[in-house]
């Protein structure tokens, strides 16, 4: 699947301001929580709209033959399709729903949803259909439930990505370490990273900065009880931006690295200058099809993680304006009901957050293929994995973050200064959506 992965981008533009001011003023479409409750009652029948996010290439005979069968099993239901390209998405969504035109059922993430829901534009679908919780996977369940608001959900879960290391093994016995003796904490990343440093000058561990989820996975706590303060300036992740900091100090982590993109990262992997790559489902593809001389070489292990690893989830979102919200749950129900989740999984090679799909031989048994060799450890990975960036954290506190680690790691403040900005900076951008 062409699709990548990074943390989702949260609605940091004017125009989610423009959806925020809405609802502060009382103008948003959103219903509240005694109207949520009733909004699954009603006739299943009539017209509504659904959109996805940048699928429609790729994917339209699945979609296509989805609707039919929805509208077949529902009779006098029509499902409009409309699919929007990745670039300004999330831009998009707060212009329609500012503007009243938010679709029946939108494909987005947590952060996104958060935003929209902050202004009251997104069912509470836990309320309007409280029995649906069962049929997904808890952390999934979760990760679209948000206490800052109150513990409503506001979107049903549907496909999750997650993804495994990639070592070049090659490269790592070039720089002085055993190949056989792969990390799997942040502690043991550092340590062959300091060693490879000082036996190699062409070639290095790590590729980039770490970003929130990294904090997560290392062991600092992000947020406080009630979702309400950032909280990752903590011990734990002052550690991490040090260790970021000593490694650029012993020439384990360059100034390109200190600036690099996440694509940026996969090129110098695909070059032989970077030994470790944080991918996902469909990177050894990658890598097969456009570095087959790094991809010779390639040793697929479980992700780098001191407590759970990270994963990333797309929902169906119900719009709080619909007209015709019963078959908008229902839709978005049926699209993401186990087998309708199975079958796009294995389409499209991500992972169903429908409850018990995982144990789908598909995803547990290695047929000795590569395709097969990726899945299967990266499915391992959903049973412990989180959803780790908080839907609260911007995306200017995502760029604010970046800036402030890549301070501390070139010696023009220290970690513990870095961290205290950003998490200052952020729960500013908190307060402001209140």
């Amino acid at each position: 699947m062409r699709r990548s992965f990074p943390r989702r981008a949260a609605l940091g533009s004017t125009a989610a301001v423009t959806v925020l001011a809405l609802g502060a003023c009382g103008i948003a479409g959103g219903s509240g929580g005694t109207d949520d409750a009733a909004a699954a009652d009603g006739e299943v029948s009539g017209e509504i709209t659904f959109q996805t996010w940048n699928l429609k290439g790729g994917y339209e005979d699945y979609f296509t033959d989805l609707i039919a069968a929805f509208e077949e099993e529902h009779p006098g239901t029509t499902v409009k399709w409309v699919d929007q390209p990745a670039e300004g998405y999330e831009d998009s969504l707060s212009a329609d729903a500012a503007a009243g035109n938010l679709p029946d059922v939108v494909d987005m993430g947590p952060e996104a949803a958060y935003t929209l829901a902050s202004a009251d534009m997104l069912l509470d679908v836990d309320a309007a259909d409280p029995e649906s919780k069962a049929g997904y996977l808890p952390q999934a369940w979760e990760a679209m439930t948000f206490d800052g608001l109150g513990g409503g959900t506001y979107g049903f879960p549907w496909y999750l990505n997650t993804g495994p290391s990639f070592f070049n093994t090659e490269l790592l016995e070039k720089c002085g370490l055993d190949a056989g003796n792969l990390p799997s904490t942040y502690d043991e990343l550092f340590d062959q990273a300091k060693t490879m440093a000082a036996e190699c000058d062409d070639a290095t561990m790590i590729g980039r900065l770490p970003e929130m989820e990294v904090f997560g996975s290392y062991g600092s706590q992000l947020m406080n009880s009630d979702q309400s303060a950032f909280t990752f300036n903590d011990a734990e992740g002052v550690e991490l931006v040090q260790q970021y900091a000593d490694l650029y100090e012993e020439g384990g982590f360059t100034a390109e690295a200190v600036n690099a993109l996440q694509t940026e990262e996969l090129e110098a992997f695909k070059a032989g200058q970077v030994a470790w790559l944080p991918g996902s489902s469909y990177t050894l593809k990658e890598l097969k099809e456009t570095a087959p001389d790094v991809y010779k070489n390639v040793e697929v292990v479980p992700a780098i993680a001191n407590t759970a690893p990270n994963m990333y989830l797309e929902s169906l979102a119900v719009s709080a304006q619909s007209e015709n919200t019963p078959t908008a749950i229902a839709f978005a129900k049926f699209v993401t009901g186990a087998e309708n989740q199975m079958s796009f999984a294995k389409d499209a090679s991500v992972f169903p957050s429908a409850e018990g799909s995982l144990d789908d031989p598909f995803f547990t048994k290695d047929d000795g293929t590569d395709d097969a060799r990726v899945r299967v450890q990266a499915a391992k990975q959903i049973s412990d994995a989180q959803v780790w960036v908080p839907p609260t954290f911007s995306e200017a506190s995502s760029v604010f973050l970046h800036e402030q680690i890549a301070q501390a790691v070139l010696g023009k403040k220290t970690a513990q200064e870095a961290l205290d900005a950003t998490v200052a900076y952020s729960d500013e951008r908190i307060a402001g959506s209140e």
